[in-house]
């Protein structure tokens, strides 16, 4: 199990990265709503590749189970971005990242209610770490702290999108799906309502007009969005739901030193706190499988 503790680690590093990417790509004229077709595409066509190549069996999927993969593409993957991106316009950075950082606590309680698992002492005091962890990273209070109604229900409707993929996707692997195929057809679909709800015209006007978006485009796609999603939906292979989405919260730790070491953002003493928190919750849910191991051997 220690592998699938390391590949949800690993996919919450990735996903840190894509503050990167978008700020690049911003100076060639594609906006976030672009950012995210081409994204979804790019990682659309590697999950397809990666079919063609271990299996392409793995395109099958029953009509029955069609609901799993709209959940996770439509009802998480565009729908978290699109709320997230709404919320960002109508708020502070910060207090937008804190409403989505109340994915694993919905994760947790919806992961009890569909797949009994337990929510356990442990499991709740590295949800409190990682959950201020966040806060203390995003900097909470340090900046613009207005709130209307709107900003928070898109902001918690960022939070609410974002903890169903994993609902979803747990449904899908359930039903016998291979990871590759769970995010091929969420990223497909994904990619497919952005390009209807927002068009395609930005983001192919950027890159005819200039190749190194291209290339910034494609390592987008593959390292934010492809890999980060094939080993977060193979750690939930071995790893509970709950359990999964706490240490996804990795990801705001990697964010943080992306802008401090390629953007040179200063480290408060806010930020390294709250690094320390996130570090916290992750070694407590490790020494809890340690444990645990222990016992069984």
């Amino acid at each position: 199990m220690q592998k699938h503790v390391i590949s949800v680690l690993a996919a919450g590093a990735l996903w840190g990265l894509m503050g990167f990417f978008t700020r690049n790509l911003a100076e060639y004229g594609i906006s976030s709503t672009g950012a995210i077709l081409l994204r979804c595409g790019v990682a659309a066509i590697c999950f397809g590749l990666t079919i063609l190549i271990t299996g392409p069996g793995q395109f099958r999927v029953k009509p029955q189970h069609f609901w799993c993969f709209f959940g996770s593409g439509i009802c998480s993957l565009l729908f978290f971005t699109y709320c997230y991106f709404e919320a960002i316009t109508l708020m502070s950075l910060s207090t937008a990242a804190i409403l989505l950082y109340t994915a694993p606590t919905i994760v947790m309680l919806l992961s009890a209610v569909f797949f009994k698992e337990k929510i356990t002492p442990v499991k709740l005091a590295a949800l409190v770490l990682a959950f201020a962890g966040c806060c203390l990273v995003s900097g909470m209070g340090m900046g613009d702290s207005a709130l209307s109604l709107t900003g928070l229900l898109y902001g918690l409707g960022a939070g609410v999108g974002y903890a169903l993929y994993s609902i979803f996707a747990r449904c899908a692997l359930n039903r016998g799906y291979s990871s590759s195929t769970v995010n091929f057809y969420s990223c497909l679909l994904a990619a497919l309502g952005a390009a209807l709800i927002w068009g395609v015209e930005e983001p192919v006007a950027a890159l005819t007009g200039a190749p190194a978006c291209i290339v910034l485009s494609l390592a987008m796609g593959a390292v934010s969005c492809y890999l980060p999603y094939l080993l977060y939906t193979y750690g939930l292979t071995g790893l509970e739901t709950g359990r999964a989405s706490v240490l996804s919260s990795f990801e705001p730790v990697m964010a943080t030193l992306v802008g401090i070491i390629v953007f040179h953002e200063p480290m408060t003493i806010m930020s390294a706190c709250g690094v320390l928190c996130v570090l916290a919750a992750i070694v407590l849910l490790n020494v809890r499988f340690k444990r645990r191991t222990a016992k069984k051997a």
